[in-house]
């Protein structure tokens, strides 16, 4: 069986400077990717090309799925973050768009959550910014799942926003919420690497920071694989 050279990205449109910025330094490595947008479709299609060994190696940039599910939005997200911990296929993670989910109009969002939280960005699309409450709980499941995975982990934490509504004067700006979901992190992590920067998720250095961990991984499995093939 030929052995697999792709690495498997997850993206939207509100992590694409960061998914530019790492595809960029993933492919000046010689390494092939695929992205998977983060849609409710997207990322179960990226959970299954992981299981059926088509990844050398998983950026999961934009986890935004996880959100999704945890409101319990149409679209499915349960499964995120497994295939790769499973298989052992050295990945990074990170949390692009845990800030939002996404609905139709206004009148679709569910009435207990009508609030100072909406943020229409046109007549068909509502956004929703993430509780401290909310956040704290995706990011002990992040942990939570990251912690059992059986080959090497990163999680990579952008410490200035998580989206492109998440910036300083941006829609989402919620500084409470954000910090939810890093001390979530911090509590529950074990055994991981938790990188901490002091970037915005889009900031082109933050992607390419990423990118370097997954490097830095996959020569690490390389190493131990050609030393026990010895």
């Amino acid at each position: 069986m030929s052995v697999p050279t792709t690495i498997a990205v997850s993206a939207s449109a509100s992590t694409a400077a960061c998914v530019e910025a790492a595809c960029a330094r993933i492919h000046a490595a010689g390494y092939e990717t695929r992205t998977f947008e983060a849609d409710g479709r997207g990322g179960p299609a990226l959970e299954e090309f992981v299981r059926a060994g088509h990844a050398l190696g998983v950026l999961d940039l934009t986890t935004a799925e996880l959100a999704v599910e945890l409101l319990h939005s149409a679209a499915r997200g349960s499964n995120r973050l497994t295939a790769a911990s499973l298989a052992g296929v050295p990945q990074v993670i990170s949390l692009g768009g845990l800030d939002a989910v996404a609905y139709g109009p206004v009148e679709t969002v569910p009435t207990r959550f009508r609030s100072p939280r909406l943020h229409p960005t046109g007549p068909a699309v509502t956004m929703m910014r993430t509780t401290p409450e909310e956040n704290d709980r995706l990011g002990q499941e992040i942990a939570m799942k990251a912690c059992a995975a059986r080959g090497p982990t990163a999680i990579v934490v952008p410490l200035r926003g998580v989206s492109t509504l998440d910036t300083d004067g941006g829609p989402h700006w919620w500084p409470e919420a954000d910090a939810a979901l890093f001390q979530s992190l911090r509590n529950w992590v074990y055994g991981v690497e938790l990188i901490e920067l002091d970037l915005h998720v889009n900031d082109p250095a933050f992607g390419r920071a990423c990118a370097e961990t997954l490097l830095r991984l996959l020569r690490v499995t390389n190493v131990s694989q050609s030393t026990s093939d010895a």
